[in-house]
């Protein structure tokens, strides 16, 4: 056992800082002195609260599970404390993981929102509160909140970390996301949850890297911000000698995006349809009327938007030859002022239905000096190739 006597002060400092910051929903009253051996060691994570965990309450960040003790916990609790993390508490989630913000503030962005799904685990992490935490992406929710808070947001490939006993909002999109500051510690957190499915990224000189930048967009224009965080990372890539590449998202790009709304709004009736049929009154307006009007997608629209999207990661996956990883904002702008949103996820949405890959860097800004994440996609299951290109990005903005 590796003896962390700070463990105790730790955790008050977090109780003392959450008082303002509003990240966690629950914290644990004490922690042990001394922590399990395992590559997470005595690390301190935050788990979102849509996993369920047995020795904290879960409500899936809505009033129908207000005090909900769940009698198990979710693989991915499990498997971090199995590699020797502490489950330092539950961070704060949007209802369900759709789009009602929750009280958190943005440590790096005063006055604005800190994004969502996860933005209870983005926040800690950069705020300092703890090194780590999990979280889950469907559309961005792990991306775009890392983008606002200027830490780092690693999705890995569809199906790499279990989501038996997180909430369901759509079983074919849903995602495990893990939050770090740096990509180091990120690369670290995949290694040791995926059971060596991730690999040790590989070591490769900067000048063998080839970058693709898209020269538009099929979901829309890049804003200003947007545009200064790109112009700031192709730069710094290529000072730091690897070869940068314009490049053209093909049909099926956009055809993913469109598909990504009658695949999450089908299942997501389906999946939620007790809390539909049984407290209705207890859903926020935004999520109640999303559901009723996601009822209107039929079983064939349904089939549709599937079958393009298998037909999608099968053209994706041949579309990489030539290109080792893909860069792009992570979210459409900075974080915007205000608390009323937690922000668009048009930069993620394709990439979580065609299962690939997405990290977001920081070291960017926007026009009014707020955190500009930079997104780079790699083929799906080179999660490895991932978290090398986001080393290789993270050292080259820090150069510059």
């Amino acid at each position: 056992m590796a003896a962390n006597p700070s463990l105790a002060q730790a955790l008050s400092a977090i109780r003392t800082a959450d008082a303002e910051l509003k990240a966690f929903t629950a914290l644990h009253q004490s922690l042990p002195s001394t922590a399990p051996d395992g590559p997470l060691a005595g690390k301190l994570v935050a788990v979102k609260d849509i996993f369920d965990t047995a020795d904290l309450p879960t409500s899936y960040g809505s009033p129908i599970y207000a005090g909900h003790q769940p009698a198990t916990e979710a693989a991915m609790v499990g498997i971090i404390r199995r590699a020797g993390a502490l489950v330092v508490g539950k961070s704060t989630s949007t209802e369900f993981a759709y789009l009602q913000p929750t009280a958190t503030l943005n440590p790096a962005a005063p006055g604005c929102t800190p994004g969502g799904s996860s933005a209870g685990s983005a926040a800690a992490v950069a705020a300092g509160l703890v090194p780590l935490a999990i979280g889950s992406q469907t559309g961005g929710s792990t991306v775009r909140p890392a983008s606002y808070c200027g830490i780092v947001g690693f999705k890995p490939s569809f199906g790499l970390l279990p989501t038996a006993g997180m909430k369901c909002f759509s079983w074919s999109l849903d995602t495990v996301g893990l939050f770090a500051r740096t990509v180091a510690d990120a690369a670290a957190f995949a290694q040791a949850v995926s059971g060596g499915r991730i690999a040790p990224p590989p070591m490769r000189a900067p000048g063998a890297w080839v970058v693709g930048v898209p020269d538009a967009y099929p979901w829309g224009e890049l804003s200003a911000s947007s545009r200064q965080g790109m112009a700031r990372a192709t730069e710094a890539l290529r000072a730091a000698g690897a070869r940068v590449v314009a490049c053209k998202l093909p049909a099926w790009a956009g055809e993913a995006f469109t598909a990504h709304d009658a695949v999450q709004g089908w299942e997501a009736v389906r999946a939620l349809r007790a809390e539909m049929d049984d407290h209705v009154q207890q859903l926020s307006p935004m999520l109640r009327e999303y559901l009723q009007g996601a009822m209107a997608i039929t079983d064939q629209a349904y089939a549709t938007a599937q079958g393009a999207a298998a037909r999608a990661r099968v053209a994706c996956e041949a579309w990489f030859d030539g290109i080792d990883v893909l860069l792009t904002p992570s979210a459409p702008d900075e974080p915007p002022s205000g608390y009323a949103s937690t922000g668009a996820s048009t930069f993620n949405r394709a990439w979580t239905l065609l299962g690939t890959p997405c990290i977001s860097v920081p070291g960017a800004t926007g026009v009014n000096n707020r955190p500009m994440g930079l997104q780079l996609v790699a083929p799906r299951e080179r999660d490895d190739l991932c978290l090398a290109a986001a080393a290789l990005l993270e050292r080259a903005l820090q150069a510059r």
